[in-house]
């Protein structure tokens, strides 16, 4: 794949007019005309040639053994049980007091009963008589008035309307009696 020439040139473009001084860039140092690559080449040469008389070979690194590492899980583990602990006691601790709770208010409860039970004045029954049986007597309140249902219109009349109507009264009263 590699044809020769660095990849990072540009190829002309296929299209279009080419004048003979796109090419052309400028004057080089010995005095001669140099195109856009072989002006980036000298470049290139330039900064290499300058590295390489800076920069001394530097020392071959030593071989050097790899850090121990530190597993930090077994911490982890040691904080997750204290933490496991304190849960458990705080649970254990409130059922403690919620069970202490629930005495206190019952043996409360307990006692409040006792006491009302001594306050308590037992009433006496009325003793039924014997001697006079009952005999229950007749209601003074009017018997009451059948009337049929007007399914036809209902919302004419209510009831009790048409029931106090004096017509009505002395109609059921007269003609049925």
């Amino acid at each position: 794949m590699c044809t020769g020439k660095s990849s990072h040139t540009k190829s002309p473009p296929k299209y279009g007019k080419t004048s003979p001084t796109s090419s052309v860039l400028s004057l080089g140092s010995n005095g001669k005309r140099m195109t856009k690559v072989e002006l980036k080449d000298t470049a290139h040469d330039k900064t290499k040639a300058a590295a390489s008389k800076n920069v001394a070979k530097a020392p071959a690194k030593e071989n050097k053994k790899p850090l121990a590492f530190k597993l930090h899980s077994g911490e982890r583990a040691v904080k997750r049980a204290m933490f496991n602990y304190s849960v458990a006691t705080n649970y254990y601790i409130t059922r403690l007091q919620k069970k202490q709770e629930e005495k206190l208010q019952k043996m409360i409860e307990e006692e409040e009963i006792r006491m009302l039970r001594k306050e308590m004045v037992p009433k006496a029954q009325l003793m039924p008589f014997f001697d006079r049986p009952f005999l229950p007597q007749r209601s003074s309140r009017p018997l009451t008035m059948p009337r049929e249902p007007s399914f036809g219109n209902v919302n004419s009349t209510c009831w009790t309307c048409v029931y106090n109507n004096q017509y009505y009264l002395y109609h059921i009263h007269h003609v049925h009696a």
